[in-house]
């Protein structure tokens, strides 16, 4: 036995690995067609703009290429403050309510540093993305669970599951939702259900983390009010990110909220990471001066869109239609998947070794009871040629099964 076995934390041995990132080995076999990471497409990144913005280097290097302050680079915060107004309803105090982080699922991490003592609750919509909710963990969280529908998270539920919370003489530290374009579920929250979450968290005195990675990629209908608009920012940090709407490579995502709270998650990002690659801010923060961000956007979402498009039809022409449902998002990145009769484990091995690879459902389900007859499909990574090919072999492969 090694030194390590028996020196291991207690967070160290319960660890939960993303299942995403522990599939990236059967993804990479040659041949193999992915709908498993929810993986932007290369075609669409906007390279030759971007390259021509690290001209910045030249002009403010001395202060890019040094340290940085942990809340982040304060000329992008002022550009996320304008940008980020009509969605949040006001424009966001850029030095005291706008937080820089290195991805957006460090928000989960440094909201939880903040907020979470192990055995509290988290309430959290299920299925969920597993991304968020693995650091929640990670800090020693449990989870209260709501089911959704195609208006999202059952918001009816929440006061019943608080008070029982209560009564348990358990806190509950916040409420995790995924309002536009849910992952995995491809839904979105609404306007109704969301005016109703706002008057649950100020009545029972619940904050509200709003992860909103994909509401900028609508392909048809009309925006829905954020939550922190709705609330006014006192009771909800509202999360964001340039990886869907520019690249996931810069690491670079934001969140807002209450100064004190946005305070209290720098501190902790002090001993995390110190700060966001202020390399990676400066170059977004060229990019979006410049105007690429307004004027490349609908590119993205228009090259989404069709790749929506050629998934869905490629779903109604190769699977078997008595066996498996979906609904048709309206944005984002994902399919879900249900199926009657078949197992997603059976189903998995046995594409698998068609070389086509999806997520399982059940990691979507941190109550751990879910998602045996489910799957995710990602539709903006594969070519149109791979997503029609990908999904006849799955087609085979469910056939096979039934």
């Amino acid at each position: 036995m090694s030194a390590w076995e028996g020196l291991y934390s207690k967070a160290a041995r319960g660890l939960k690995p993303s299942p995403t990132r522990e599939l990236m080995h059967v993804i990479r076999k040659p041949g193999m067609i992915s709908f498993a990471g929810g993986m932007p497409d290369p075609q669409i990144f906007p390279v030759d703009l971007f390259c021509d913005c690290a001209e910045i280097l030249k002009k403010e290097g001395k202060d890019i290429l040094q340290y940085g302050t942990t809340e982040g680079y304060q000329p992008l915060k002022e550009f996320l403050s304008e940008w980020l107004a009509p969605r949040l309803g006001r424009k966001a105090d850029p030095s005291k309510e706008i937080l820089i982080v290195s991805g957006s699922t460090q928000v989960a991490d440094l909201i939880s540093w903040a907020l979470v003592d192990p055995g509290d609750y988290v309430i959290v919509e299920e299925p969920t993305f597993f991304g968020f909710t693995i650091p929640m963990y990670n800090h020693g969280a449990q989870f209260l669970t709501v089911p959704c529908d195609s208006e999202g998270m059952k918001v009816d539920l929440l006061p019943g599951l608080i008070e029982k919370a209560k009564k348990e003489g358990k806190k509950v530290a916040f409420i995790y939702t995924i309002p536009n374009f849910h992952n995995p579920l491809g839904c979105t929250l609404s306007l109704d259900r969301r005016k109703k979450l706002v008057e649950i968290s100020h009545s029972l005195g619940v904050p509200i983390l709003e992860d909103d990675p994909y509401g900028y990629l609508r392909f048809e209908g009309k925006d829905v009010a954020s939550i922190f608009s709705l609330d006014g920012g006192t009771n909800v940090i509202h999360s964001g990110t340039f990886s869907k709407i520019l690249a996931p490579g810069t690491r670079v995502a934001w969140c807002v909220g209450d100064a004190d709270i946005i305070r209290k998650m720098a501190v902790f990002k002090q001993g995390t990471d110190l700060c966001t690659s202020v390399v990676a801010q400066g170059l977004v923060y060229e990019y979006c001066r410049r105007g690429h961000l307004d004027s490349f956007l609908p590119k993205i979402v228009n090259h989404y869109r069709k790749k929506r498009d050629d998934m869905e039809e490629a779903l109604k022409r190769h699977l078997p239609l008595e066996e498996v449902s979906w609904v048709k998002p309206q944005g984002g990145f994902f399919y879900w998947i249900e199926m009657k009769n078949v197992l997603t484990k059976d189903l998995f091995d046995k594409a698998i070794e068609k070389k086509v690879a999806f997520v399982p459902g059940e990691p979507f389900y941190p109550s751990g009871k879910g998602g045996e007859r489910a799957f995710r499909m990602c539709f903006t990574f594969a070519t149109p040629e791979d997503t029609d090919e990908g999904i006849k072999r799955l087609g085979e492969a469910i056939r096979e099964l039934m």
